[in-house]
């Protein structure tokens, strides 16, 4: 038996899977309350913000505080703020993911003649001229990023290409990869989330459905791990992974066994 003083939580795949809540969900979230578990969830996704997901799970009788959500959008808008404050970002990305930059103050230029920075995500208008744009804007040593590295997004329908994705299409014509991705399964990524948790990672679970976003996270941070298989993950990718979970759950519901 474990005495865990915080959880972190993927969301999609997870908790909810497109507009569903994934079955025993609640049962698990519940069980990590009555552990005295801290919560905080973090989605990968990059074209929303921490209020969506109290919006998105209030009807299923979730309340969650948006003070304890992370998402990939969140977490890049507070790195270029921080680290690039003034800079123009030139971003390929959603509307969405744009209002949040915006809101945060980081500035943007759609001219990839002036971009200093470079942001790259999920944009279902990508496009052979997105592409060319993006091939002016990484010109010379421009800083590159991602906001997550998920090359799928799990949907009701089953899955639709994601940041990945795209990320990989403007590698190909830069001829290099981001100088790193700002979501799971950063270093950055990581500190938002103890910063937030305020926890020692030792004492910390994080529980997803990724094995390279959700996993890679805890394990590179000396957090202990839990994948569930309600997600994008099954058995028998386990076999040729990389990455190791310390547990491997039928859904959030089994985490009581861990606690």
């Amino acid at each position: 038996m474990t005495d865990y003083e915080a959880a972190i939580l993927d969301v999609d795949g997870t908790i909810v899977r497109g507009e569903e809540l994934l079955p025993g969900a609640t049962d698990g979230l519940r069980a990590l309350e009555a552990a005295g578990c801290s919560r905080l969830l973090f989605s990968n996704n990059p074209t929303r913000g921490a209020d969506h997901y109290g919006e998105r799970l209030a009807p299923h009788g979730i309340d969650i505080d948006p003070a304890t959500v992370l998402t990939s959008a969140t977490v890049s808008a507070e790195y270029l703020a921080a680290t690039h404050p003034g800079e123009r970002v030139y971003l390929v990305g959603s509307e969405r993911l744009e209002a949040i930059l915006e809101n945060a103050a980081v500035e943007l230029t759609a001219d990839p003649d002036a971009a200093e920075v470079v942001l790259g995500s999920f944009d279902k208008s990508f496009s052979y001229g997105t592409l060319w744009e993006s091939l002016r804007a990484l010109e010379g040593d421009v800083p590159f990023y991602g906001t997550d590295p998920d090359a799928t997004i799990p949907i009701d329908e089953g899955e639709i290409p994601g940041s990945g994705a795209i990320l990989a299409a403007m590698e190909a014509v830069a001829g290099r990869e981001p100088d790193a991705i700002l979501g799971k399964p950063s270093s950055v990524a990581a500190a938002a989330a103890m910063d937030r948790l305020a926890a020692d990672p030792r004492n910390t679970l994080v529980v997803g459905d990724r094995l390279d976003t959700d996993i890679a996270l805890g394990n590179r941070a000396g957090m202990e791990t839990a994948l569930v298989l309600t997600g994008v993950t099954n058995r028998s990718d386990l076999a040729a992974a990389d990455v190791e979970p310390d547990h491997v759950l039928e859904s959030l519901a089994a985490v009581d066994t861990l606690l």
